[in-house]
Order: C-alpha cells, then sequence, then structure tokens
C-alpha cells in the first residue's frame, strides 16, 4: 500500500514536514501549486492530480513522479511528447452513472489500447468515488475489477473520507490530505500564529 500525501491548500512548509516524518510521496490537483512546492532535487515522488491542461505538461514533467488524471488522448499525446515514458495513472469514471471526471469505466479498455501506441508508461487506474457510501463501494469494486482485469498493478483510489472502503475493496494507493495535515488552510493558520 502506497499512502499519497496531498498537500493541496497547505502551506509549503508542508514538503518538510512531510518529508521530516518520512513520506515521500506527495500529490497536488493544482499545477501552479505543484510548482511553487516541488523541485527536481527535493527527493519526492511527486503526483499530479487529476485533469491536465496541455499548457502546463511542459512546467510539470521535470518535478512529476506520475501523473494521476489522464483522461483524454489529447493530453496523453502531449505528454508522451513532451515527458516520453512518464508514469500515469488513467482517471476513471467508475460510477455506475456518468458522475465524476475521468473515461467512463465501458470505454477504459478502449482508452488503454489508444495508449498503447505511445510513449507512456501505463501504470494503473485512478477514481474518485461519489459522497454516498454505497455507491463509493461499488466504484472501489468496479475500479479494482477493472485494473485485474487490464493486469495493471497500480489501483489509487480513497481518500480521508473513505479510505477504510477503498483499501477493503483492493486499492494500492491511497491520497491522503485532511486526515494528515487537517483541513485546508487550518495548517496554515496554525503555522502562522
Amino acid at each position: 500500500m502506497t499512502l499519497c500525501a496531498v498537500t493541496k491548500g497547505q502551506p509549503t512548509a508542508v514538503v518538510a514536514l512531510a518529508r521530516a516524518v518520512g513520506l515521500t510521496c506527495l500529490g497536488e490537483n493544482y499545477s501552479d501549486e505543484l510548482l511553487a512546492k516541488a523541485s527536481p532535487s527535493d527527493g519526492m515522488a511527486w503526483n499530479f492530480l487529476g485533469p491536465l491542461q496541455r499548457n502546463k505538461i511542459g512546467k510539470l514533467a521535470p518535478v512529476v513522479a506520475r501523473f494521476q488524471g489522464l483522461a483524454r488522448l489529447v493530453e496523453a499525446e502531449t505528454l508522451a511528447r513532451v515527458a516520453p515514458g512518464a508514469s500515469v495513472l488513467v482517471q476513471v469514471d467508475a460510477t455506475e452513472k456518468k458522475e465524476r471526471n475521468g473515461v467512463p469505466l465501458v470505454e477504459v479498455p478502449n482508452f488503454l489500447a489508444q495508449l498503447e501506441g505511445l510513449s507512456l508508461s501505463v501504470d494503473g487506474l485512478m477514481t474518485v468515488a461519489p459522497e454516498d457510501r454505497s455507491a463509493a463501494i461499488a466504484c472501489f469494486k468496479n475500479l479494482a475489477d477493472l485494473a485485474r482485469e487490464a493486469s495493471l498493478p497500480v489501483v489509487s483510489m480513497g481518500m480521508s473520507g473513505d479510505l477504510s472502503d477503498a483499501i477493503a475493496a483492493g486499492s494500492t494507493m491511497i491520497r491522503v490530505g485532511s486526515a494528515l495535515f487537517g483541513p485546508r488552510g487550518e495548517y496554515r493558520s496554525a503555522t502562522q500564529g
């Protein structure tokens, strides 16, 4: 199990705190925030979480170890051109209805086939579950089953509020922010006062 500590909305000092307690996998949702916190030599495995913007890929590539959130072929093509061999997780809408960002569950095999010709390392799948617990459990099961069928080793699912269900369903990576650092903004005010 890999813990990806999500520093979204937290001050830059969180990076040093994470390093001090032995965390090496950090994640960010916003490119500008990641670029302000990361450096190629900081020893951290930075994960970019969520939708990619093609105009940001060139800036992110030197500091991002893994892109979690690939969901469009045009982004994949740009990433393969700018950062050949980049590690990616395909973001999947693993809900029964189209509720989340990502490749719809039924379209994932076709999307994976399209990625085969690109110079990317497709390591697994990721999803963000709905808030309803029963829907989240179904979503987690769907994603884990699909990853197993596609022989993909990484299943990134589960955040601060739904960790136990994601782990029980077969998550190999959890993305935790508020459970580690407190609500966004709270850490910032605690360090300033």
